[in-house]
């Protein structure tokens, strides 16, 4: 018994009819053009992961986003005042 319940045999066969059906050439374009994908999905994943590094150090520092006294101290007293303003308009 091989991989999920597969046997090696099956396996050899599998990969028997696809290169009969795909041929050789073809199988090593495909290879590689798999491999330039995944080397270019592991590439942007660094640099993301890079940049996400670099924004939160100068979140950190003050340099991106509103200054500490620009943001509001308590949502729920803003949400709890604009729902009564909500209600007196509707009477």
């Amino acid at each position: 018994m091989g991989v999920g319940g597969i046997s090696i045999w099956q396996l050899l066969i599998i990969l028997v009819i696809v290169v009969l059906l795909f041929g050789t050439k073809r199988l090593k374009n495909i290879g590689s053009d798999l491999g330039e994908a995944i080397r270019g999905f592991r590439s942007s994943m660094s640099n993301s992961d890079k940049s996400d590094e670099d924004d939160t150090g100068a979140r950190e520092n003050g340099a991106i986003g509103q200054p500490n006294d620009a943001r509001p101290a308590d949502s729920t007293a803003q949400t709890r005042q604009s729902d009564t303003t909500a209600n007196r308009d509707r009477t």
